[in-house]
């Protein structure tokens, strides 16, 4: 290995010894060793605005409990359990799909890609009065809502029938197509959301639990009818709300023992045998960590160090076999969940060729600086672990979350990034400091490198990069607990055994090397 070395300071502002004895963590970078494409579509978001512009974000996604009755004819839709049941016009809009072209324009204006809700639970809500439960209404379905079909069967209109008791989705993924017109960014479509908590999230329209046998018909069904219309989208399912809607669709009554997640998938297998077509391409799944500490799951708020431990140490569930987090899923498999590599398994037997995606995520501590590591965390295993799509679900202040996706997206103000294809690396020290590398297609000669302290103490380690290799210049960022964005800091030299790195805990540095 041959390594030029860069005449730069180290200096990390810690007042840490520079001397190679105080280094407790060793962490590699292997420059000849790709494992894998990374996909672009991972770094997205379901926040209510689109933020893509400043945040240089990938993927935007449309979904949530509001969506389930959004009819796009009008743009009423139903507040479901999040506000007494009621059908109001929160999505504001008077034309046809008004709604939902807008953000869908403003995330094409950013280059970003989109994921589009469409409506599967049998009824949309066909008024706007805001006059709280609907079920106060006597025969409601019929006089609040109208039928939600997944196809017309008849020529599709750009401005509907409003009167005819009946919306179309079909005709709905064709008015935005339509009006999107051919050269966009990837607009795909998730079947509807969360349905496996719809018994309780929307009991106006389902008053019992859908079963298994219900819900893949329903999928299918619809999957079809968007597929006939635009054959080159992609189609995202089940949008599974967590662990228990995995397992079991959250206690369906047809489960027998069965796991939700392999049936769904070796369903849409029969189907592609049967039709000789793919209609499932993303294995759609929400995942907000069950994890617990100092008596809170880390997605509350607090200052307790057990809890924002626990939020530090949340991502290795997504794969570390050896890592059992404190949480009921935990207590009830009685092994590490390694979300997945367990998914992954379940793909690759019933269904290969499905990608992997999660359209709902958050680790908590959105305005603290956990939530920050804890992003850079999940976004780094996101991408080594090659998950095609993921898009975050904001709360009031995600100041911190989206600085951890700047480290990856933007981390010197102008647009620098982590790169296309994951490298191999290893570290001694998985439960303290995470490490990701990576080359881009892009840009030639450059390598950017994530290192993340996910404790609450300062951290010394090593970093090497093997492979030959000679680099011109080296820059360094850095995110802590001083200011919810990245900032620059002097970068330290490398010499031939690697370099030296002092981390305040928690933080995260990018790293960017130039050859």
């Amino acid at each position: 290995m041959r390594i030029v070395a860069i005449p730069l300071v180290l200096a990390f502002g810690l007042g840490c010894s520079n001397s190679p004895a105080d280094i407790k963590i060793n962490l590699t970078v292997d420059l000849q060793k790709p494992i894998g494409k990374i996909s672009p579509y991972i770094y997205g978001t379901c926040g209510p605005d689109w933020q893509g512009r400043t945040k240089n974000l990938t993927l935007f996604r449309m979904g949530g409990n509001r969506t389930t009755a959004y009819n796009w004819e009008t743009n009423a839709s139903n507040a479901g359990s999040d506000w007494h049941f009621q059908n109001d016009g929160m999505f504001k809009g008077k034309a046809p799909g008004e709604a939902m072209l807008h953000p869908i324009q403003d995330a094409f204006a950013a280059n970003a890609a989109v994921v589009m809700t469409v409506p599967c639970a049998g009824y949309v809500s066909a008024d706007e009065k805001g006059d709280g439960d609907v079920r106060k209404t006597p025969n409601w379905l019929s006089t609040r809502f109208n039928l939600s079909l997944p196809k017309k069967n008849a020529p599709f209109s750009l401005q509907p029938d409003l009167n005819d008791g009946k919306v179309y989705e079909d005709e709905f993924v064709n008015f935005l197509e339509s009006s999107v017109g051919k050269s966009h960014p990837p607009l795909w479509f998730a079947l509807d959301n969360e349905p496996d908590l719809w018994s309780e999230t929307h009991k106006e329209i389902w008053l019992q639990k859908p079963t298994y046998a219900q819900f893949s018909r329903i999928s299918q069904d619809y999957a079809q009818a968007i597929k006939a219309v635009a054959p080159d989208t992609k189609i995202f399912g089940p949008v599974s709300y967590g662990w228990g809607g995995f397992q079991n669709f959250q206690g369906a009554p047809d489960a027998n023992g069965r796991n939700f997640l392999e049936f769904y998938l070796s369903e849409f297998a029969k189907l592609q045998e049967k039709t000789g077509k793919r209609f499932l391409d993303v294995l759609d799944l929400h995942w907000y960590p069950e994890a617990r500490g100092g008596g809170k799951r880390i997605t509350e708020s607090g200052t307790d160090p057990a809890l924002l431990n626990a939020r530090l140490q949340a991502f290795r569930s997504l794969f570390d076999k050896s890592y059992k987090e404190q949480s009921w899923i935990v207590d009830s498999i009685h092994e590490s969940i390694a979300l997945l590599p367990r998914i992954k398994e379940m793909i690759q037997k019933n269904y290969p060729g499905t990608e992997l995606g999660f359209t709902e995520w958050d680790f908590g501590g959105g305005g603290d600086i956990t939530g920050g590591v804890a992003s850079a965390d999940v976004l780094g295993t996101f991408g080594k672990y090659g998950v095609f799509q993921a898009s975050h679900w904001d709360s009031s202040n995600d100041s911190y979350t989206y600085a951890g996706f700047a480290m990856y997206r933007n981390f010197d103000g102008q647009g620098g990034h982590f790169g296309d294809t994951a490298l191999a690396t290893t570290d001694d020290a998985p439960d303290t400091v995470s490490v990701y590398g990576s080359n881009d297609s892009t840009q030639k000669g450059v390598t950017t490198v994530v290192v993340v302290n996910h404790t609450l103490s300062p951290q010394r380690v090593k970093l090497a990069l093997s492979g030959e290799s000679s680099f011109r210049s080296v820059e360094a960022f850095q995110l802590d607990n001083t200011a919810p964005k990245p900032h620059p800091i002097t970068a330290p030299v490398y010499h031939e055994s690697g370099m030296l790195l002092s981390l305040p805990g928690p933080s995260v540095i990018t790293l960017r090397f130039t050859r």
